[in-house]
C-alpha cells in the first residue's frame, strides 16, 4: 500500500499545484467525476469541470488560492480510497475537502471532490 499511499499524496499535491491549470488539473479526474465545490456548486464529468473551471479562471476567481492539508488516507477497496483533507482558502475560508480517489489503470484518479465549509468557532 505504500506505493498507493504516495501516488495518493502525489495527486493531492497536484490537484493544488494545478489549480489554475485547466488541462493539468482535469487530467486528475476521471471522466464521470463528481465535483461539488464551496459553494454547493455541483459539476458532473471531466467535460463540464473543464469548462467552468476555464471561465471561472477569466474573472477575479482566479485571484482564490488554496492549500490542500491531507489528515488521512482510508482505503474502502484496493481501487478505492477516500482522502480527507482540509482546504485552506486565501481569503480566510476553511474547507472540510473529501478525494474519492479510483485506481483507474495504474493511476489514481479523482471520482469525487467535495469541499464543505467549516464555520469559524
Amino acid at each position: 500500500m505504500n506505493a498507493d499511499i504516495e501516488a495518493i499524496e502525489q495527486v493531492v499535491r497536484d490537484a493544488e499545484e494545478l489549480q489554475s491549470d485547466v488541462d493539468g488539473f482535469t487530467g486528475l479526474l476521471t471522466d464521470e467525476v463528481s465535483l461539488i465545490n464551496f459553494t454547493g456548486i455541483r459539476l458532473r464529468g471531466r467535460d463540464q469541470v473543464r469548462k467552468i473551471m476555464a471561465q471561472a479562471l477569466r474573472t477575479p476567481l482566479k485571484d482564490v488560492l488554496t492549500e490542500n492539508e491531507l489528515l488521512d488516507i482510508t482505503f474502502l477497496r484496493p481501487d478505492v480510497a477516500l482522502a480527507a483533507l482540509t482546504k485552506h482558502v486565501n481569503d480566510g475560508r476553511t474547507g472540510a475537502l473529501t478525494f474519492v480517489l479510483v485506481k483507474d489503470e495504474g493511476a489514481w484518479r479523482i471520482a469525487l471532490a467535495q469541499t464543505t465549509p467549516v464555520a469559524a468557532a
